[in-house]
């Protein structure tokens, strides 16, 4: 619910606020058990958090993006990346879904240890947002 209460203030603002509008801004980060959609960020859905027997991805939704911005996603274990995947914008988006991980279960199943989804957007070589998110088991 906060993540689409958060969305639509976005949208609301930016049509009202020419500044506030050219602000990249990290909408929603976290971890799933499957790839998530944008409509299933943008609706205020929590995605069901990764098992030891499920698949395990970050993801990363991000609002006024610029040409030129270069995103990063980290899927993490005890603070290393596992995974990631970056994209460096071709133009401004309104709204970029990232994400990193496995759709699947790794061969024995997931370490145990304390996962994390972590982005950075970058903007001519100096990092303009960085968040990670709390850690959590995959039990």
């Amino acid at each position: 619910m906060l993540t689409r209460v958060l969305f639509a203030a976005l949208l609301i603002l930016g049509a009202s606020s020419g500044s506030l509008a050219q602000d990249t801004t990290v909408v929603a980060l976290g971890l799933a058990d499957h790839p998530v959609s944008e409509a299933e960020l943008e609706g205020g859905a929590t995605p069901a958090a990764p098992k030891l027997d499920t698949g395990g991805v970050a993801y990363v939704l991000v609002a006024h993006a610029k040409k030129g911005d270069k995103v990063e996603v980290h899927l993490n274990k005890d603070g290393k990346s596992l995974m990631h995947n970056a994209r460096e914008l071709e133009a401004d988006e309104d709204a970029l879904l990232l994400q990193a991980g496995k759709t699947g279960v790794p061969a024995g199943g997931w370490p145990k240890g304390s996962y994390t989804a972590k982005v950075t957007v970058t903007r001519g070589g100096e990092s303009i947002a960085e968040q990670e998110t709390d850690g959590i088991p995959f039990e």
